[in-house]
This record gives structure tokens, sequence and C-alpha cells, in this order.
């Protein structure tokens, strides 16, 4: 793979500030040499009212609207970009969702148009934006890059012109003791980035190494201290709780709150140029603090589905305290620097007093090396909770987040037998590497792992994963939360857990792909929520065993599959997503690294084709059809983000960055095996600082290389061609031979010469989106993948 640098474009000052004074005369525009820049070169900075420095920025503003019924949410979040420039642009945008969002739909509006998303296998996607972008036509693409991670790209936007686009997607709500909670990210956090450089991908701050291939993708623009990324936020909340709502509260946000009824409120953020920095969290208390058991139900054409809700039983405190093996491991990296590491050190005052007298315990700390206070697990005498109390207290943040030491120094085994260990986490989660990490605490099944989520904006998929494949729970705890209380609900969750060795008895129903498929342990007053498909109506009574307080516990759920069920038509969309979530839990490392077997990737990418849903393998793409741009490949601009609130610029990008100029964007970053003397951010010992651009444009040259980059042979295969290979019948294969569509890097006389040598024959060229629609023979069709200009092959439509 080829790669060149980036292509830096400087605006001048007086071209700025014409611009910006005939659009916004409230802005001011100047042009400040920065030294990193070299003397005297022009950076475009712009100035607000209130006189804060800001980013040229193609994003204006984000309006967020959810709709609240029962225990689901529907959110649909709009993006409206803008060109602030007189060229045409490309905007990149990587944005946040919730980590269990299932998003199942996009559109793009531009001028009168609406143009409706189509999910598409990944590649296919990116092939067929790349190759309307080339062709001067206005796309949008919307890639995952993690289930929490998104990427939005928006090509040929011309000088003046909005461009809207719309996300949808539906979760199911956190409830825990009779409340609800709604939480909306808003930011993407500065991700810690492990491993050897391997080349960039994305626009990001990172390049990519071996073990963060895609870094560059994930590591968004940042903004430096004292400016703005250039866009806000507005949110609304429309609640339909179905009962008496007792109590309403937004622990993050101003809100204003409406309520017409008992049972309804509207929640809408005060403030309307709200800086998207930290989690929207919202929450409300329903009367009886009770959720009743429940099945719900759907059915349509693809079959059946239904959620099954139950409500735990009353904690019953153990007669006798089993002791444990504690290990705290707290998160001292450069991204905890000041007010986390101060939250993380309420935590454990409280976390260390609670010990029993027969539990043993170590403290362990993390950043860029991993520091063990005791050689071994020591008992919880006075003195040693004394020495771990005055360890917690020196520590100071700094340096990088090197959770993998970490989480094999506390997971390791050791010599105890009779003291069941627990591992708890205190960190944000801020790492590049959350697959790999998530596969290493899968390996772990000797001990119990609680993670707690330190800040306003944390890695909640990490951390969620973490505790899920850990066996424990977790817990979030913002810079404004109580921290004692966080750690008095850690010990009484772990010493009286509600319900354990949970499973299900359906009772002769005729149920099937019901996940989770390992039932987890309840600790905290959550309803267990199953998801599962039924291929025939029936009713019948399913049975849910399990221990609560070392008694047998049992309950009896009458259940009725009905034949038609139109109603909750959302549950499809949950289940598949819930699937997913499955099969990518089969293997996060292969799919950090790559190397995912093809077979688990067909399946995940088959079920979001099939519901309609994004995955790590799947991407929803829209196309204007009429061409608006013939000047050549647009400048792609991205998009930059704030700083998450609390975390220290200093800490995560050093000293160094802090006393520089004011540019408009991020300092951006660029590993080295070197140490960096002046920073102690989180890239001390491991990354230098480079200097700090103006926004970060990309020349035709680089922009066609990334359009080149190509997958393993097996990876440009459509699911349903894949198939067909291993025998499934096909209604595009007919004696033999296939009818694809070939996605080409390009429609040059040798790239088609060479589909004709492996017996292609071209039905049809297709050169607005760079491919061709032909017949082959099935036994071809790999040959054909391994070609170098082939890029994917679906089916023909």
């Amino acid at each position: 793979m080829k790669h060149t640098n980036q292509t830096l474009l400087t605006l001048s000052a007086a071209a700025a500030a014409a611009w910006l004074l005939t659009i916004w005369p409230g802005y001011r525009a100047e042009a400040k040499p920065d030294a990193r820049l070299g003397d005297g070169s022009g950076a475009l900075t712009v100035i607000d009212r209130e006189g804060r420095p800001g980013a040229v920025c193609p994003l204006k503003r984000t309006e967020v609207k959810a709709e609240i019924s029962g225990f689901v949410s529907r959110v649909t979040v709009t993006q409206n970009f803008e060109n602030p420039l007189n060229e045409t642009i490309e905007a990149v945008y990587t944005f946040p969702l919730p980590q269990n969002a299932a998003v199942d739909d996009m559109t793009m509006f531009t001028g009168e148009r609406t143009i409706k998303g189509k999910i598409k296998p990944r590649e296919e996607a990116r092939a067929i934006y790349d190759a309307a972008r080339n062709s001067g036509r206005t796309a949008s693409l919307l890639e995952q890059e993690r289930p929490n991670i998104f990427t939005q790209s928006v090509a040929n936007i011309r000088p003046g012109e909005k461009v809207k686009i719309v996300i949808s997607y539906v979760e199911t709500l956190k409830y825990e003791a009779g409340t609800y909670e709604f939480v909306f990210p808003m930011v993407v956090g500065p991700r810690y980035i492990p491993g050897k450089p391997v080349g960039r991908q994305g626009g990001g701050w990172a390049v990519d190494t071996n073990r963060v291939p895609d870094a560059s993708r994930i590591t968004p623009p940042v903004t430096a201290p004292g400016t703005r990324a250039g866009h806000d936020i507005t949110l609304e909340v429309s609640l339909d709780a179905g009962v008496p709502i007792d109590g309403l509260r937004c622990t993050s946000h101003e809100v204003a709150a409406e309520r017409p009824d008992s049972r309804h409120a509207v929640v809408r953020l005060k403030n309307l140029a709200v800086i998207p920095n930290k989690d929207f969290i919202l929450k409300y208390d329903v009367a009886g603090r009770k959720v009743e058991d429940a099945v719900l139900t759907h059915r349509d054409s693809r079959g059946g589905f239904f959620s099954l809700i139950l409500q735990p039983p009353e904690r019953v405190s153990a007669s006798e305290i089993t002791p444990r093996e504690l290990v705290f491991v707290v998160d001292t990296s450069g991204s905890q620097m000041g007010f986390p590491l101060e939250k993380s050190k309420e935590v454990m005052r409280m976390a260390l007093q609670n010990m029993d007298p027969r539990d043993t315990f170590n403290v362990i700390t993390f950043a860029g090396d991993t520091n063990i206070l005791f050689p071994r697990p020591v008992a919880a005498t006075a003195e040693n909770v004394e020495r771990a109390r005055q360890f917690i207290e020196g520590r100071r943040g700094g340096g990088g987040t090197e959770m993998m030491k970490a989480i094999r120094a506390a997971l390791e085994p050791t010599r105890s037998q009779d003291h069941l260990r627990v591992v708890a986490f205190l960190t944000d989660g801020y790492v590049g590497n959350d697959m790999e990490i998530i596969g290493e605490v899968k390996k772990y099944t000797n001990a119990r792992v609680f993670s707690f989520g330190i800040g306003n904006s944390v890695n909640r998929f990490l951390l969620d994963k973490m505790a899920e494949f850990g066996r424990g729970e977790v817990e979030y705890v913002t810079l404004e939360a109580d921290g004692p209380a966080a750690a008095k609900r850690f010990f009484e969750r772990m010493r009286n857990p509600l319900l354990t060795d949970i499973r299900v008895d359906w009772g002769g129903l005729q149920v099937e792909d019901v996940y989770p498929k390992q039932i987890p342990d309840l600790f905290a007053a959550k309803p267990l929520v199953i998801h599962g498909r039924y291929s025939a109506a029936g009713k019948g009574t399913v049975r849910v065993y399990g221990k609560s307080a070392g008694r047998d516990f049992v309950r009896n759920i009458q259940v009725d599959l009905p034949a038609s069920e139109a109603r909750h038509d959302t549950l499809a969309s949950l289940w598949a997503r819930t699937k997913i979530d499955d099969l990518m839990g089969q293997d996060f490392r292969g799919i950090q690294n790559g190397s995912l077997a093809d077979g688990l990737r067909n399946q995940i990418t088959k079920l979001g084709l099939d519901y309609r849903l994004m995955t790590q393998f799947t991407a929803f793409v829209a196309v204007e059809e009429k061409t608006v741009y013939e000047g050549g490949q647009p400048r792609r601009i991205e998009t930059p983000v704030e700083m998450p609130d609390g975390v220290s610029y200093e800490g995560v990008f050093g000293e160094r960055e802090r006393a520089g100029s004011m540019a408009p964007m991020t300092a951006r970053m660029s590993i080295a095996n070197r140490p960096m003397p002046t920073s102690k951010g989180v890239l001390g010992g491991f990354a230098q600082m480079a200097t700090a651009p103006p926004p970060v444009y990309k020349d035709k040259k680089e922009t066609e290389e990334d359009g080149a980059r190509r997958p393993a042979s097996a990876a440009k295969l459509h699911p349903d061609v894949a198939a067909a290979l291993q025998g499934a019948k096909a209604r595009f294969v007919s004696n033999g031979k296939a009818e694809v569509k070939v996605y080409l890097t390009n429609l040059s006389p040798a790239a088609i010469e060479a589909l004709k040598t492996l017996g292609f024959e071209v039905l049809r060229q297709e050169a607005g989106e760079q491919a061709v629609t032909g017949r082959v023979s099935l036994d071809k069709i790999e040959a054909l993948a391994k070609l170098p200009a082939v890029r994917f092959i679906s089916p023909r439509e």
C-alpha cells in the first residue's frame, strides 16, 4: 500500500475574512503565524462573538430527537453540513452513537432532493461512494468503526451548499431499581494507540498500527485549548412512560421540561448552543418502582420475534459472606489527569474502607507502565489498607494507556483456593485496541470483572463488554456523581448478587436463536432481557430458574406467541442486533486485526443486509444521480471534535502542545519509537507530537489512493456470492454461470481485458459506479476477486 503525506491547504487571511464577514458579520478572521508551521505561515482562525477562536468546520449543527415508549427509544440524528469554502469539498465526521444502538436508516437531503440510503456490504458501499465522488455527484456514506464510533462522509458539497443527513436508530433503555436511563453520547474521546506503525487510511491524528489497523479512522482531530470545533447540538426527548412519572432529572446538562400529564414529558436542552463534549444523561422514575414481567412479540414475513423481560427478585443478604480476593486496577494515564483521577481516588477511598477483614487485596495502577503495590494479594488489615490509600493518593495522571499489561497482571490466576477473585477496573477506556482487550478478558474464567467508567464521556462499549465477558457488572461514575455511593453499590452487588446460575425452560414452545446464549448473573436491580425468534404460534408456561442468596429460585411466566402480530416491529431489529453482538463476541481479536473467519464475517454481513442494520461490515450509502461538480476531486476536510468535558488537553497531548499557538485544529501526532521528553501526555515514551496544522485537506492523488485500498479477496465477495460458491442456491446463478456486478478501481481497457481473460462476459458498463455487470462461470469468481483492479463482487441487481 502506497501512502503520501497529507497536503495542507492554507487560506489567505484576507480572502477568509471577506468570506466570513459576508455570511456572518459577527465573526472576524485572523491569520496568525504559527511557529510550529514555520515563520509566517497563515493558519485560518475563526473568532466568534465572544472572542474565542474556532475551526473551519463543515458540520454546523447536530439535531437529536428521541421518542421513548416503554423501554424502547427511537432516535433520529440530523447532521447539518455546509461548505464554508469557495471550492467543492468532501466533509468527513467521526462521531459516537450508543454502543447498543441498532442503526437502521440513513437519508440524505440536498436542495429539494431526498435520497434514501441503501444498506450494502461495506466494501461495495465504499466503491459506490468513491465512484460518485470521483464523478462529481453528491454522495454520503455512513460506516461503523466500532459499535459506538461511526464515520459520516459527504462528497461534493459545493461552495455555500447545505446537505442534511438524517440517521435513525432504536435501542432499549437501561432500567434499575425503578429508574430508567437514556444516554446520548456527544463526542469520541482521544484514544491511545499501541503498536507499530503500518500506514494511514483515514484522516485522524494517529497512524494505523499492527494492533489498531484503523487508528486513523477513530482519532478525529481535537480542538486545542481555548478553541471551539465550530458545531453545536440540540436535543429533544419525547417521553411516554406508560405509567405515571414520579421524578425526572438530567444529571449532565441544564434542561427545560414540559409535563402535559403524569405519563408524558418533553425534555429539551436549555442552551441552544451546547458544546457537544459529554454524554447527555436523562433519568426518570416510574410509579410503583417495579417493572412487571412481560413478553413482547412481533411477527411478519420474516417470522416471529419476541423479547422476554423478567423483573429480578428482591435483594436478599447472604447469611455468610464469602471472602474475596479483590484486585483494584486504576487508570492513571494522561486522559485521567486532574478531575477524573480525583474521582477515581474518591471511589477507591470508600472501596478500601468497605473490605471485609477476611478479604485479601492488591492495587494496580497503569499508564505507560504497570505498578503493582504488593508482590501478592495481602490481608485487608488496617496497616495494608493505609499503605494502599497512600499509594493511590500519590498517583498523578500522565503517560499512555497500556491497558493490556494491566489486564494480564490483574487476571492471571493466583494460588488462592478459598477466595473468589474479583477485579475492579477504574478507567475511561480511551484505547484504540478495545476489541483486543475484550478478547483478552474473555480468556480468563477464574475471576469476575467489574468496570467503573470514570468521566463524562467514556468508552461505554469497552466498559460494558469487559463486565459482560468478565461475568460482572458495570458502573458509570461521572465527574459530578457520588463516588463513595458507587463504591458501596459495588460491594453490595458483589456480596449479594440478585440472581445467579440462570436458565430458562421454554416449555415446549418453538423458540430459537435466543440471546444472550449464556444468561449473565444479575448483580444490579435490572430486568433480565432475552431476545429470540419463534417458528410457530403457541401458548405455554416459561420457567426461569436460578439461585438467590443460595436458595433455589423459580418463576413462571405465561406466554402467548401469536400467529400474527403487527405491533412492536422494532423487536426484529433488536433481535438482529443482539445476534450480531453474539457473533462479534466470538472473535473480537479477529475483528480488531482483520483476521476474522470468513464464515463469521458473512453471517454478520448478511444479518446487516437482511435487517437493514449498520455493522462492522455493512454501510449505508446514498448517491445523487445528477452530476453537480466537474472540477476534479473535492477537497477533503476532517471535521474537528471537542475534547471531552473534564479531560486534560495537556494530559492527552502533552505540555508542548498546550504552550503552542492557537491553531484552529488539534495537534496531529505521528508515532515514533522514541520518548517525548517535554511531554507527559498519553503518548509519552511512545509517540512524538507533530505540528498543529490548519484543517486537513487531501489532494487528488491521496484521495484516489484512499479509494484504491483493497481488502483481501474473501472480503470482496457479497455474502450471497460467497454462499453460492459453497453450493447454496442463488437466483443469480444458472447453468453454472453467475450474473454479477463487479466494482473496479478503474474502467481502463486493461482492467476490462483482465476480466475477459477469466471468461467474464460483459453485459453492460456502468461508468457512474465504476462497475461492469456480466456473466462468468461460478468457479472463476474466486480468481476474479484476486484481480488487483477488482474491488467488490455482488449479485446482479
